[in-house]
């Protein structure tokens, strides 16, 4: 039998995951913000918006699951400005994604800007302390996708998440942006 997948974003301080088939990046922490607190452009510097967890969630009939990675197609065409990026959590470790007993609930001023994931103080705890910093997830592609998580799973589970985040530039170009894919990938058996 094959594994059935669902791909779900985390919100709250507990959290709750939800099954989600897009995301939407906002100035506050919700799953499905819709046009409320969009991203807002700084009169100089960087804003950010509030980061969000993705994770595959795996159940039904299935021997392991493994090697799962994420990547996009070489780059995020948002306009976000000299620097803006959707950025991408990393570790210095063999994955990079979050598992579930770190996950962090992000923060900020609602309306305004999210707090930067590496902030030494204020960022996600997961990644606090790591030499390298989150990057331009235009970065990974086919060719090289970046590692969420290296656990065999046997059973029904939850992998670690792929923690992102948008940086707004102060020369960012206002408005909605089109939509981008992320492609995530396993191996099964």
């Amino acid at each position: 039998m094959v594994a059935t997948v669902d791909i779900q974003e985390a919100m709250g301080s507990t959290p709750t995951w939800y099954t989600v088939t897009a995301a939407r990046y906002a100035t506050y922490d919700n799953y499905n913000p819709g046009t409320n607190n969009p991203c807002v452009v700084p009169t100089s510097g960087y804003n950010y918006s509030y980061w969000k967890h993705h994770a595959l969630y795996m159940y039904g009939s299935f021997t392991q699951i493994n090697n799962i990675r994420a990547y996009t197609d070489g780059a995020i065409g948002w306009a976000l400005g000299t620097g803006g990026a959707l950025l991408v959590a990393r570790r210095d470790t063999s994955y990079h994604g979050c598992p579930a007993n770190q996950y962090y609930p992000s923060v900020g001023t609602v309306g305004t800007s999210g707090t930067y994931l590496k902030t030494a103080t204020t960022g996600h705890l997961w990644y606090q302390g790591q030499t390298i910093a989150p990057i331009d997830f235009g970065n990974y592609t086919s060719a090289a996708p970046l590692t969420i998580d290296d656990t065999t799973y046997t059973s029904s589970a939850r992998a670690n998440s792929l923690v992102t985040q948008v940086m707004v530039a102060s020369d960012a170009t206002q408005g909605a942006k089109a939509a981008e894919t992320v492609t995530i990938v396993y191996d099964e058996i």
